[in-house]
């Protein structure tokens, strides 16, 4: 990506120009395919309900009202998404990778320790995303569907039953992989988006006179002269922004440059031109408000119309089903949720996972959504409020990563990013006077998530404090176990432990019980760092401790999955001599109990205790061979 950065600016390219070039146009592509498919989307029921939010149900479009709407929905997109996102924000990326969790991980390394206040910021983000993660599909293919009932009000009945199973083909394919279905990703976006603009063309060249929104002050007269009602229809207007994130969670998979060039040259004039004809279209034609974007096509393209959008919306909720798994497996690594099973679809792209819980439980509250609300205007309502939190979150992150990642002086971060707080904010407010009308629902379940995130992180410290106090320190026993040794038995025993100065609960208990060692022993110690990937280089660190005793390290990034025989190979190069068929690893179970005194309340205790039986198992989590595997049972009460 560098090279495509230097490219850009102007510089000179040290290899084949234009192997360099075809691969940014494809990464271009592929960016409008996954990044822009849910932004993308939105001109299905952003305009519509920005208006209705404006007007009320029963009113009709007046003139003032369209061109306000219009004038927020366009200064929303060249402000939060060009300005914020596009030009600042994606120059915050924590070794070539974005999104709210990595910021966290970045700033947490920028100041040198995890601090209480980044970590709630990052939990409260992370569980808002699982909020839009459930919302987006609904909506999006809900209101996609929808379109049939413009072909005919026949089609009335078969909405939210399409609907359903749609999301649950979506859904059970997830398992296969995106790698073949996201070659066709880029394309058919790119379709949907020439197609936007040309029926928003064809309709501002019937009243040019709706271009008077592309200046500024139409909405802010609006909401000058609307008061409360100015407010609510911010709420609705921040409907045509979501998906915003989307341009930074991806900033690893695509790069800076093509995720700019394709907004800039792509999606922003499409989505501009096609707000402009919607609003041409109702000032036109106030009914179509109803549903002005099939509207604006005549009869003859409304069912293709349908089929593309439909494609458009699943290709978007496939983008936040995959950013969900990628969210959860950097919560795993930062320690924020238990292991769970991660399965790898790919055998070039090491990004490219499926998580089955996860995949279930968005499965399930995405069609409880669709049951619950059964049609997208509805539903808008319960969209927004999980996305207007997550920005808040980033814009308060991206301060502490400009003052200590840039060197920027605290006044010049806080002048940098305050105009966007305080949009966001005000995006923030006026969604949550939807709590009531279904907001309830992302924060319901992004306040479950959080709460599970919290005491797993505090429950996971606590259990480690208290083993702690009756481990014994490694090094005084190595040396004891070095003068007057067990009896051994041949081969290399792998002991796991979180804490490489103590000797591991699986070592005392074998010595305890069977009075014997193996001939070569390794204490191996799982380290996850705040970068996305470790340079293999950098990946195993090897300290002898005596002639039958070493200490390992092993450092994986938050983006990656832990494979240990893998990372144990690389020590071969450190002159270890590693064979797996002769070498047993010993994990160690912890059976938890509550205890008669916690520093938990009860309720929690037996939270954290049910998501530690739900934690994927260990050999398979850290991809070691069944066959090779002894674990040991400990019980312990906390």
């Amino acid at each position: 990506m560098a090279q495509v950065d230097a490219a850009l600016a102007g510089e000179a390219l040290p290899h084949d120009t234009s192997a360099v070039h075809r691969r940014f146009w494809l990464l271009t592509l592929g960016s409008i395919g996954v990044v822009y498919g849910d932004i993308g989307t939105s001109p299905l029921y952003a305009f519509r309900e920005a208006v209705t939010a404006a007007v009320g149900s029963d009113g009709a479009p007046a003139r003032e009202a369209v061109l306000g709407v219009l004038s927020l929905i366009l200064w929303a997109l060249f402000v939060v998404v060009t300005l914020k996102y596009v030009i600042i924000l994606l120059r915050a990326d924590n070794n070539g990778e974005g999104g709210t969790l990595a910021l966290m991980a970045l700033a947490q390394r920028a100041i040198g320790k995890s601090t209480g206040a980044l970590v709630l910021l990052g939990i409260i983000s992370g569980a808002l995303f699982y909020g839009d993660a459930v919302s987006t599909p609904a909506l999006s293919v809900l209101s996609a569907v929808e379109g049939l009932k413009i072909v005919t009000p026949a089609f009335d009945p078969y909405v939210v039953p399409l609907t359903v199973v749609i999301l649950v083909v979506l859904f059970a394919v997830q398992s296969r992989g995106t790698a073949q279905v996201a070659t066709f990703f880029g394309p058919i976006t790119l379709v949907w988006f020439f197609a936007i603009a040309l029926a928003g063309i064809w309709h501002i060249a019937a009243d040019p006179s709706v271009l008077a929104a592309v200046s500024p002050v139409p909405g802010i007269r609006f909401l000058a002269n609307h008061g409360l009602i100015g407010l609510v229809t911010l709420g609705a207007v921040f409907l045509a922004v979501t998906g915003a994130e989307a341009l930074y969670a991806d900033l690893g998979h695509f790069g800076r440059a093509p995720i700019r060039f394709a907004w800039i040259a792509v999606v922003l004039p499409s989505l501009a031109l096609n707000y402009l004809g919607q609003g041409a279209l109702v000032l036109a034609n106030p009914k179509a408000i109803e549903n002005p974007f099939f509207m604006m096509y005549p009869d003859w393209a409304l069912l293709p119309m349908v089929g593309l959008a439909t494609a458009a919306t699943v290709i978007a909720s496939q983008a936040v089903i995959t950013g969900a798994y990628s969210l959860t497996q950097q919560a795993i690594q930062l320690g924020l949720l238990p292991r769970l099973e991660i399965r790898h679809t790919s055998a070039t792209q090491v990004g490219q996972i499926y998580m089955p819980r996860v995949n279930a439980l968005l499965l399930a509250g995405v069609l409880l959504l669709v049951m619950l609300f059964r049609s997208s205007s509805a539903l808008a309502s319960a969209y927004g409020i999980a996305v207007t939190g997550t920005m808040v979150v980033t814009a308060l992150m991206a301060i502490v990563v400009i003052t200590k990642c840039w060197k920027w002086p605290l006044w010049a971060a806080v002048g940098l990013i305050a105009p966007f707080l305080v949009i966001d904010m005000t995006f923030l407010g006026a969604n949550l006077l939807k709590v009531f009308e279904g907001g309830w629902m992302p924060l319901a379940l992004g306040a479950a998530i959080m709460v599970a995130m919290y005491t797993w992180r505090r429950g996971s410290r606590l259990l480690f404090e208290k083993t702690r106090k009756t481990e014994v320190p490694l090094d005084p026993l190595v040396a004891s176990l070095e003068r007057k040794p067990p009896t051994r038995v041949p081969g290399t025993a792998v002991f796991f432990t979180s804490d490489p100065t103590c000797a591991p609960t699986a070592m005392m208990h074998s010595l305890k019980h069977y009075k014997v060692l193996h001939e070569k022993n390794v204490i191996l110690t799982i380290e996850h760092v705040g970068v996305p990937r470790v340079d293999p280089a950098e990946r195993v660190q090897i300290e002898p401790l005596g002639e039958t005793f070493s200490r390992v390290r092993l450092r994986f990034g938050f983006m990656e999955s832990p494979n240990v025989p893998k990372a144990l190979a690389i020590a071969r190069k450190h002159g270890w001599q590693f064979d797996i068929m002769k070498t047993s690893f010993f994990l160690s179970r912890r059976s938890l109990k509550p205890a008669a005194q916690s520093a938990m309340p009860r309720w929690q205790d037996r939270l954290f205790i049910a998501l530690s039986r739900s934690a994927n198992d260990a050999s398979d989590y850290f991809q070691i061979p069944t066959e090779r595997v002894v674990e040991v049972g400990t019980q312990v009460a906390i």
